[in-house]
């Protein structure tokens, strides 16, 4: 079964990307986890033009079924530290102290409260978080279902459920649960046109992410093997 998560949504975006996205999603029945920054303050986000509609857009993709994740606080990059996700030695959250963290996932949820949004997933920018990023987000939000990490399916780990993310692209895994993470504002049009083709050819393979509970499953031998190979894979690349 495929996930579409969609990343970087904010006041300041590609508004045709993912505008088309968003047609196409609707077409074939698919509703993604979609990532809100709430207070935008990523240089190169920032030079997408201001969309003053964008939160009402985005409670009309809530209403629509489509399941809201803190995507962050600011989207700026603050540590060169890895993580626990090591996808990228950089974070947003990842080697800040506990009270730092704490005070962004607060002011996080309660911005996107107060402009009418529920977030019950989060996905940290640059995939990095670590011990204390969980730590915040249990004392200041009733979020426990984070999308990242790779494994087969999704597991329990430290009160929390992780939805794994495999593939930054559409295409075929073997896994019993694949997360697509997309970027809509740096897609390209070839690309748009195989998200679409992907989305008709696999319509009936897509979880509903409102449908996503908590898992009392453990991570497995196969998880920790697909999470060797995948990070091996990586570190081969660079």
């Amino acid at each position: 079964m495929y996930l579409i998560r969609l990343d970087d949504a904010s006041d300041h975006m590609h508004t045709e990307n993912w505008a088309r996205i968003e047609r196409m999603l609707d077409e074939n029945g698919v509703k993604p986890l979609v990532g809100v920054i709430p207070v935008n303050r990523d240089p190169m986000l920032l030079e997408f033009a201001e969309d003053p509609g964008f939160w009402d857009k985005a409670k009309l993709w809530q209403k629509k079924g489509w399941r809201i994740a803190l995507h962050g606080y600011d989207h700026v990059y603050a540590t060169s530290c890895a993580g626990i996700n090591p996808v990228h030695n950089r974070s947003e959250f990842a080697g800040l102290p506990l009270e730092s963290q704490r005070q962004k996932i607060r002011d996080g949820v309660a911005f996107l409260t107060e402009k009418g949004l529920n977030p019950t997933v989060f996905f940290a920018p640059g995939h990095t978080f670590d011990e204390n990023t969980l730590e915040a987000l249990r004392l200041e939000s009733n979020i426990r279902i984070i999308s990242d990490t790779v494994a087969n399916d999704a597991y329990c780990r430290d009160g929390f459920t992780f939805i794994p993310q495999q593939a930054g692209r559409v295409r075929e895994l073997p896994f019993r649960v694949t997360t697509i993470c997309l970027h809509p504002n740096y897609i390209t049009e070839p690309e748009l046109d195989e998200i679409e083709v992907f989305l008709k050819t696999h319509a009936g393979q897509f979880l509903d992410p409102g449908a996503i509970m908590p898992s009392t499953r453990k991570k497995s031998l196969l998880d920790r093997v697909y999470e060797l190979a995948y990070f091996l894979k990586r570190k081969l690349r660079k």
